[in-house]
């Protein structure tokens, strides 16, 4: 087994076809079919279906292992280029949309300033698919959702945030400058789907207040979902950096008395080292948000051993009156 038949098998399994594989290596399609045959050969298994050009399940197994270690490759080539000269390299990290908005511009700049030689590479995606791409190598780091219930990541946390309402102005609940929970009850408003942790904690506090939460409609995606917000199709929660104040439009952020707010923390892998690179990008992702965050309206910076801040205190006591419940309709 050498590093040529991995990357062949890689290659193939990334693009689809041997001939697409040649192409992205810079051989001929001949060569690429001989290293995949030949580690076929010497682990007894079949790694690529031709008919369809795509990876067997002894395939993938076999991809996911090749991911790992042309990143530990990258890694060691980074470290040792790093060792007598200044940090140089690919930095890949992952971060979800909504947080990206404020905190990319920042970390680009200042590793610009601090690293000109790492070459930072940006991944956008939810939190799901960041846990999977850690797991591949296909990415270093990644700032993501708290808490993290894969076992082979570990997180520390980077800050919380206030979950708020953003609201179209020509939507009735756009009158009030707070809202409580309460008045919520019977209003359709977009939600998280049932199974998600924000989810989960809404309507558990929701039957301990009587409030019927009616779903508009359900969206797995938190930047999505503030982009239908945005667009006047409805109310919806929303972390605050999901709807940061500079970004105009014809909505509202109006906070709600004891909503839960979200963790967000840096993950990475328990098994191997971060390289030169993933280091530095550590290191500047830690000191922007420790500068940065506290202009974020609704961001609070914290520190591994920091809790995250107290709920506001609960509203006093208030009659069901007409007037504290909107129509659905």
């Amino acid at each position: 087994m050498d590093l040529r038949q991995l990357n062949a098998v890689l290659a193939v399994a990334e693009h689809g076809s041997f001939s697409a594989a040649a192409r992205a290596l810079h051989t001929v399609q001949s060569n690429v079919s001989t290293h995949v045959a030949r580690l076929e050969q010497e682990l007894g298994v079949i790694l690529i279906d031709r008919s369809t050009g795509q990876a067997t399940d002894e395939g993938a197994a076999v991809v996911a292992r090749a991911r790992r270690v042309q990143g530990e490759l990258d890694a060691l080539a980074a470290d040792v280029a790093s060792v007598h000269d200044q940090v140089a390299g690919p930095g890949r990290l992952g971060v979800i949309g909504t947080t990206a908005r404020w905190l990319v511009p920042e970390l680009v700049e200042a590793m610009a300033a601090r690293h000109p030689r790492v070459q930072v590479v940006i991944h956008d995606a939810t939190t799901s698919s960041l846990l999977l791409q850690l797991a591949s190598g296909t990415i270093d780091l990644a700032v993501l959702s708290l808490p993290v219930a894969d076992p082979d990541v570990q997180a520390e946390p980077l800050f919380h945030e206030d979950r708020m309402l953003v609201t179209p102005t020509d939507h009735p609940l756009a009158e009030h400058d707070r809202l409580s929970l309460e008045s919520l009850d019977g209003v359709p408003i977009l939600l998280e789907p049932p199974g998600s942790p924000f989810r989960d904690q809404l309507e558990a506090l929701a039957r301990d207040r009587d409030v019927t939460l009616v779903p508009q409609v359900e969206v797995d995606g938190t930047r999505l979902m503030a982009s239908l917000a945005f667009q006047g199709f409805g109310p919806a929660i929303l972390p605050a950096s999901a709807a940061p104040t500079w970004l105009g439009g014809d909505w509202r952020r109006i906070p709600v008395d004891d909503l839960p707010g979200r963790s967000v923390g840096l993950g990475t892998r328990r098994r191997g080292l971060l390289s030169s690179p993933g280091r530095a990008l550590r290191e500047v992702l830690h000191r922007v948000v420790a500068e940065t965050g506290p202009d974020q309206p609704g961001v609070h910076p914290t520190t591994p051993d920091a809790a995250p801040p107290a709920a506001p205190p609960a509203p006093g006591p208030r009659s069901r009156r007409a007037g504290n419940r909107l129509p659905s309709s």
